[in-house]
């Protein structure tokens, strides 16, 4: 059992500041890639900002600037720094790993999402 565990979400207000975490435990043999995701109501799942084992980084260009990555292969953490949060920030971010489980196979794992509001 896999699990991916987010913390950081809130209320902020335009202009902030917050950072999410995720930690991912269980029987993940080896990441390959960790990052975060988010939905906004009526649509659909985007990607923000993934990170590689090997420290590469990509990001969405409607964060680029503003949002920074970073991650830990160790410990299989990945944290993501929001700065300058604006309205159209606000959604859930979904924590996202893609890996080898100990039976090889490669598949993507999900966390459960915290909510962002970003409102004066």
């Amino acid at each position: 059992q896999v699990q991916l565990v987010e913390s950081g979400g809130g209320l902020v207000q335009p202009g902030g500041s917050l950072r999410l975490s995720c930690a991912a435990s269980g029987s993940i043999f080896r990441v390959y890639v960790m990052g975060w995701y988010r939905q906004a109501p009526g649509k659909e799942r985007e990607l923000v900002a993934t990170i590689s084992s090997g420290g590469n980084t990509n990001y969405a260009e409607s964060v680029k600037g503003r949002f920074t990555i970073s991650g830990d292969n160790a410990k299989n953490t990945v944290d993501l720094q929001m700065n300058s949060l604006k309205p159209e920030d606000t959604a859930v971010y979904y924590c996202y790993a893609y890996g080898r489980n100990p039976y090889g196979i490669l598949q993507p794992y999900w966390g459960q999402g915290t909510q962002v509001t970003v409102s004066s």
